[in-house]
């Protein structure tokens, strides 16, 4: 049913955008810090009678070992196991009963859990989140720890192994950076790390990383702060702080060549994958390549899209996409032939549209489009408590302050045609690592190691 323009007119007024006298977006939160180290976020919004409890753990993928991958997503599926005072499967059965569901997803840079339900089940929320903070170690045993593996494993031959095109996500880390870099292996991990990780391995990756002091706490929606941090002083506040972490600098590597992989699998139709390097998050150039990638390929006329879906009709579909993460980070541009296309074919007109976005720039309506698209975006995104309690904790982990929604629109909203123009030269038509997944026995469909002239 399409939302009434009395409750999109209010919805505009709460986001400060799309009225006359509103000036900002702001999303403001409450910052507090118990004794033990835990932060904990508070956002009031009394407009529906719902609430969401979501907490950072600020360890992934990236803060493993080499030789001990995996662990960061392994923890994950380990966390909804039970703990001392909320025995497995108290945990999901409690919360379903209170009308609320959970989840939870692993990153690079992060891991998190999630509840939402009815305010009335948030003290029931912030208690099972407190007790497997604090209370799973003395349940944690052997038979868990091999269920939750096969599981991981199982889910790894699925989304890697057994999935059209799944190697690539094999492939991509260790072609992208170099061995020892925190982004050199999956999130998800090799095989023989997860057969090889042992309970000790599993219990200390616990106790250096899911402490108070290492994780934020957001509580969002129909709340109120005073309330929630009583509750969080009464369930957390025994918890103790953990050792302290230090983290690695920033390393953004830069490639001096084209690297080319091909892969054979059990597919129809070509891919190709063109990464590149660009920047990490919140650094001078993220806004721009974010526009520069949506003038690519974020609508029915952008550049590739216009190109190769429409005009050529080459391919089936074409995405482009920056990933800035805590560390470094990259842009992708894929694309999915038709039947009967080669990939170089996609080459030369993808190599084309870059060289021509770096010499020529975006048209004034390209930017404009693309600003109007990523604003409206922004603010979808937040117009859930979903949405804006993840964002906050997104923030806070990666600039300090949870409210930063008008300095990221703001720093979308300043890229100017130019800004594209140079960060598509710098980072888009210079090296990048090319893979081409063909069905098998079709290795001519493959791209070819052409040099790249800016």
């Amino acid at each position: 049913m399409p939302r009434s323009s009395r409750t999109l007119s209010a919805l505009l007024l709460l986001l400060g955008a799309g009225t006359a006298g509103a000036q900002s977006v702001s999303v403001p939160a409450s910052v507090d810090t118990l004794a033990n180290g835990l932060t904990v976020i508070v956002h009031e919004d009394h407009s529906a009678p719902i609430a969401m409890v979501d907490i950072w753990y600020h360890v992934g993928s990236g803060d493993e070992k080499p030789g001990r991958t995996g662990f960061a997503h392994l923890f994950e599926h380990l966390m909804f196991m039970g703990s001392q005072h909320a025995p497995y499967p108290t945990f999901d059965r409690a919360l379903e009963a209170a009308g609320a569901n959970n989840n939870g997803s692993t990153t690079e840079d992060r891991t998190n859990y999630y509840e939402i339900g009815p305010r009335s089940a948030v003290e029931l929320m912030l208690w099972l989140e407190a007790d497997r903070m604090g209370w799973m170690l003395p349940t944690m045993d052997q038979e868990k720890l091999d269920a939750q593996r096969d599981i991981v494993k199982n889910e790894r031959r699925q989304s890697y192994e057994n999935q059209p095109y799944g190697k690539v996500g094999d492939v991509l880390p260790p072609l992208l950076y170099p061995a020892g870099h925190p982004y050199s292996w999956p999130v998800i991990g090799s095989m023989a790390d997860l057969s090889a990780a042992s309970l000790d391995d599993v219990k200390d990756f616990f106790r250096t990383w899911y402490a108070p002091n290492n994780a934020a706490l957001v509580v969002a929606g129909d709340v109120r702060r005073d309330e929630v941090l009583a509750l969080a002083r009464k369930y957390f506040g025994d918890i103790p702080r953990g050792p302290a972490i230090e983290r690695p600098a920033a390393v953004q590597p830069r490639m001096t060549r084209d690297t080319l992989v091909l892969l054979e699998d059990r597919v129809q139709l070509p891919r190709l994958y063109y990464v590149f390097h660009t920047t990490r998050a919140w650094t001078a150039d993220d806004a721009a390549l974010r526009v520069a990638a949506q003038v690519l390929a974020g609508s029915k006329n952008s550049r590739l899209t216009k190109r190769l879906e429409y005009d050529d009709q080459s391919v089936t579909r074409v995405f482009a996409f920056p990933d800035h993460k805590r560390l470094a980070g990259d842009f992708q541009v894929i694309a999915t032939a038709k039947p009967g296309v080669a990939l170089p074919a996609l080459q030369q007109a993808i190599d084309e549209e870059l060289r021509r976005l770096a010499a020529e720039g975006p048209t004034a309506r390209e930017m404009e489009q693309a600003r109007n698209v990523i604003e409206s975006g922004f603010l979808s995104s937040i117009q859930t408590v979903f949405g804006k309690a993840d964002q906050l904790n997104e923030y806070y982990y990666e600039t300090g302050t949870p409210d930063a929604f008008q300095r990221d629109l703001d720093r979308l909203k300043a890229v100017t045609a130019a800004d594209v123009q140079r960060v598509v030269a710098e980072y888009l038509v210079g090296p990048r690592a090319i893979v081409s997944v063909v069905p098998e026995g079709r290795a001519e469909l493959a791209a070819t190691n052409r040099e790249v002239t800016p």
